[in-house]
């Protein structure tokens, strides 16, 4: 038996007085019922934040809740309850709700396989416990001083310290069990810096499945700093020019750009729909050639990284596009088996009280031949985004747009002069076959992605190389 599903039966079977046998009886009455496949997902989640703002720690909240999520599919019908009381008779009673979707005369055998092990990508210890209360008082108070310290304009920082640890059990009718424990913790800082009655604010954060011994002096001092930095960056920032310009996106965080854009489009329950821009376009050349995009959730310690996803399945590294060529898709079991293809691990759900569908996980393109420095320097006249702050898709069309937290203004091949209020204008599918340099300098995100779908968000990575993209329409302030 795996510690994760060691782990998982002490912390939410065993105070129920729950065992494997038990459970394998209800989904065996869900199969007499005749659904074609029923799954139970259990999890017990713990979380914590911490708020600093003007020296003071304004907020604190702290919360445990447990439940279990009870699922059944027949077709493409789904019937889904969920409760917050862990008990036989709540888990008999969702499962009763949910079997009204059943068709009779299928087979009623269940067979529970507790016996696979999948590697873990992350410790399974609590960050929650690692360190004293006082401890993280004392790291927001550090990461402020830190701030304070950098810059005689600084008049404002606030600092967020938020951490996590989930313990998740799924069993499913088709003999699978799978348990894992997730650990998730994240630092945020954000400093508003002031000069001649101007106010400007930056942000940086960062984290991963890891406990606060990440966080140490130096962790703590690059959010400092790179906070303060973008405030004071944008105190002489200029106006944002309008047009239809090349644009140079740096590595990391701007493949948010990449995720929005291409992302969704990718899951399989909008191409299984035929909602995507992308549905039928296996074999087809989506993207200009040398573009390689994947899904991975197996990278160890990464914010999007799962063991098992949310329906029990191994994550894999996914290949969607390949030099150009659309390769296929993200998929969940339901949608997989829909489809006549395999599920690839993006089950994912916001908690038991929620229905697993395919999300992202670690969404990045693979780097490429160019110097980032070779690739500014090819720009006569356009824009270099560093950083991108919120944004829009429509998934059907590809139609996007994006605002820039930091961006430079390209002149004869440099960069001259920082601008603000920028916004990127564009279609995804159509953005991909306008790459024209793909740097060698690929890198991931620091670990701050919050995926919105439906509804439901969940923690994600993403990653890009430096990028010039030509063509691509810029809203500006000047």
């Amino acid at each position: 038996m795996s510690a994760s599903l060691a782990t998982a039966q002490s912390l939410l079977l065993a105070p129920a007085n729950l065992s494997l046998d038990q459970l394998s009886a209800t989904l065996g009455g869900l199969s007499k019922r005749g659904v074609e496949f029923a799954d139970l997902y259990f999890e017990h989640h713990k979380s914590e934040s911490w708020s600093l703002e003007e020296g003071i720690v304004k907020s604190g909240s702290f919360s445990i809740e447990s439940g279990v999520g009870v699922r059944a599919i027949t077709g493409e019908q789904t019937a889904f309850a969920y409760s917050g009381d862990i008990g036989l008779a709540s888990i008999t009673e969702a499962a009763n709700t949910v079997a009204a979707i059943g068709r009779a005369g299928q087979s009623a055998s269940v067979a529970v396989n507790g016996k696979t092990v999948h590697p873990a990508l992350y410790t399974a210890a609590d960050p929650l416990a690692s360190i004293s209360d006082d401890a993280k008082i004392a790291l927001l108070r550090e990461a402020e001083r830190i701030a304070r310290a950098r810059d005689p304009r600084v008049t404002q920082v606030m600092v967020n310290l938020a951490c996590e640890h989930v313990v998740m059990l799924v069993m499913r009718t088709d003999g699978v069990i799978a348990a894992d424990v997730r650990p998730l913790c994240r630092l945020n800082v954000s400093a508003i810096v002031e000069s001649n009655g101007k106010r400007e604010q930056g942000r940086s954060g960062g984290g991963g499945r890891y406990g606060f011994e990440h966080f140490d002096s130096e962790f703590i001092t690059k959010r400092a700093h790179e906070a303060v930095d973008m405030a004071i960056l944008n105190l002489d920032a200029r106006p944002a020019p309008a047009g239809v310009m090349p644009v140079v996106c740096g590595p990391g965080w701007p493949g948010v750009l990449l995720h929005e854009a291409i992302g969704h489009g990718l899951e399989g329950d909008f191409n299984r729909k035929g909602s995507s821009a992308f549905t039928g376009r296996i074999g087809e050349r989506v993207a200009a050639p040398g573009v390689t995009v994947l899904d991975d959730g197996t990278l160890k310690d990464r914010r999007g990284s799962l063991t098992v996803d949310d329906e029990g399945t191994p994550t894999h590294a996914t290949v969607l596009i390949e030099d150009g060529i659309l390769k296929g898709y993200m998929q969940d079991t339901m949608n997989a088996r829909l489809m006549g293809v395999a599920p690839t691990g993006n089950g994912r759900r916001e908690s038991y009280a929620h229905l697993p569908m395919p999300r992202m996980t670690n969404t990045y393109m693979l780097g490429g031949q160019h110097d980032p420095q070779e690739i500014i320097a090819s720009v006569e006249n356009g824009i270099y985004a560093v950083n991108f702050g919120g944004g829009q898709v429509d998934i059907t069309s590809g139609k996007f747009v994006f605002t820039m937290d930091e961006a430079w203004k390209i002149e004869n091949g440099k960069l001259m002069y920082p601008i603000k209020g920028a916004t990127l204008i564009g279609n995804g599918p159509d953005a991909l076959t306008r790459v024209t340099m793909i740097g060698n300098d690929m890198a991931l995100d620091e670990g701050i992605g919050v995926c919105g779908k439906e509804g439901q968000s969940v923690p994600v990575g993403i990653g890009q190389p430096t990028l010039r993209i030509e063509g691509l329409t810029v809203g500006g302030t000047a």
